[in-house]
C-alpha cells in the first residue's frame, strides 16, 4: 500500500464521520392572497404559488428520528401561510423578502430561498407564470 492509499483512506474516515447536510424543501405550496401592483389584484385577489428552500446545516434528526430535532416543513407551510394572508403587498418581491425574514427568525436555518409565482398574471400576453426569487443568509 502506498502512502497516496493511506491518505484516501483518511479522506474515507473523515468523510463517513461527517453528518449529512439537510436541506428542506417545499413546492407548490399554493394559496389564495391579494397581493399585486393593481387596486383590483389585492381586492380581488389571486392564487399565488410558492416554493422553499430552508438549508439546515447538520441535524440531529438525522440521527435521532424525531421531528422535534429539525425543522417541521408542516408548521413551516403555516407559517408561509400566516405571513402571505395576513396583509397585503404590492410586489412579490416584497412578500418573498417577508416570508425568508419570518423563516430566518422563527427557525434555526443557515439560509432561506423563497420562490413566489403568479400562474395567472394581469398582463395581456399569454405565460404560463411569472414568478420572483429572494435567498437570504441567516446572520452570524
Amino acid at each position: 500500500m502506498s502512502a497516496d492509499d493511506d491518505d484516501f483512506e483518511d479522506d474515507l474516515d473523515d468523510d463517513e464521520a461527517s453528518e449529512p447536510v439537510v436541506t428542506i424543501e417545499v413546492n407548490g405550496l399554493s394559496l389564495f392572497t391579494h397581493h399585486g401592483v393593481s387596486e383590483a389584484e389585492r381586492e380581488v385577489g389571486q392564487r399565488l404559488v410558492l416554493d422553499l428552500r430552508l438549508e439546515v446545516g447538520e441535524c440531529d434528526a438525522t440521527i435521532t428520528d424525531r421531528v422535534e430535532d429539525t425543522i417541521d416543513y408542516g408548521e413551516v407551510c403555516q407559517v408561509v401561510a400566516l405571513v402571505a394572508q395576513q396583509r397585503s403587498y404590492r410586489t412579490l418581491e416584497r412578500l418573498c423578502s417577508a416570508i425568508a425574514d419570518r423563516l430566518l427568525d422563527q427557525y434555526d436555518a443557515e439560509t432561506v430561498w423563497v420562490k413566489a409565482s403568479k400562474p395567472e398574471p394581469p398582463i395581456p400576453l399569454p405565460v404560463e407564470d411569472v414568478s420572483v426569487e429572494v435567498f437570504r443568509e441567516a446572520d452570524g
